[in-house]
């Protein structure tokens, strides 16, 4: 099997909202979430979907689930009081029905922008290499500062990725690490590739477009706006 672990733990504090957590905030009348989820859910690889949510706003998307009919989701868990409790807490909720060699796709709810294609390529490369990255090449000059005021050093480009999702393990293997990553930093263990490759696993990258944003500003939800209506513009008039 393939699923997809579709994490909706965060609050939202960067977005600077009163009320719901940034994944329920909502373009066009749908929450970003569900966005999220349609991908997922129209994949014809995907069998299902677990989503890790925030305290007390289960209810909320087990309501949403049901509204925008989404089958494939098959468990809604609450989420930890941090992204590794809240993968290892997922990992746990599929560990009794899950085989070693079934395909776990990590991704971030506020990340709308997936595309079936990133989603393919990640269970291919996992099929091909064991695991996969969706990243993108680094397009700016990377500066190291220790204090935030001066240069330390810059770092060549064309060396560095920026890691996004989905991320793809076998399940033997994501929950190996995660297991060992509860004796580590959380700094360290935040993102689920950084801990592969702190534990010596080798990550292998899929490419992916810039458009794959995480949504946590203002600044990004208008992007995420800028982009649908982009795309419905191109649908509608063919451009």
């Amino acid at each position: 099997m393939n699923i997809a672990l579709v994490f909706a733990g965060g609050t939202g504090i960067r977005m600077r909202t009163t009320g719901k957590p940034k994944q329920f905030i909502e373009l066009y009348g749908k929450p970003i979430i569900i966005y999220t989820l349609e991908v997922f859910e129209r994949h014809p690889q995907i069998d299902n979907i677990i989503v890790p949510c925030v305290a007390g706003w289960e209810k909320y998307l087990a309501d949403l689930v049901e509204k925008f009919h989404l089958k494939k989701v098959k468990k809604i868990i609450t989420g930890g009081v941090n992204t590794q409790e809240s993968k290892l807490k997922a990992l746990n909720a599929i560990r009794s029905t899950c085989k070693d060699n079934d395909i776990i796709l990590l991704h971030d709810a506020v990340r709308p922008l997936v595309t079936e294609k990133m989603i393919s390529d990640n269970i291919m490369c996992v099929k091909k290499y064991g695991s996969a990255v969706t990243a993108v090449p680094f397009t700016e000059t990377g500066i190291i500062s220790d204090n935030g005021e001066e240069t330390q050093k810059t770092i060549i480009r064309n060396t560095l990725y920026i890691a996004k999702a989905p991320q793809s393990f076998y399940f033997k293997d994501v929950l190996r690490s995660h297991t060992l990553g509860q004796n580590m930093s959380y700094s360290i263990t935040i993102d689920t590739v950084s801990l592969m490759t702190e534990l010596g696993e080798k990550v292998h990258l899929v490419p992916c477009t810039t458009t794959n944003i995480k949504i946590t500003t203002p600044e990004d939800y208008y992007i995420f706006k800028a982009l649908v209506d982009l795309k419905e513009s191109r649908d509608i008039f063919g451009m």
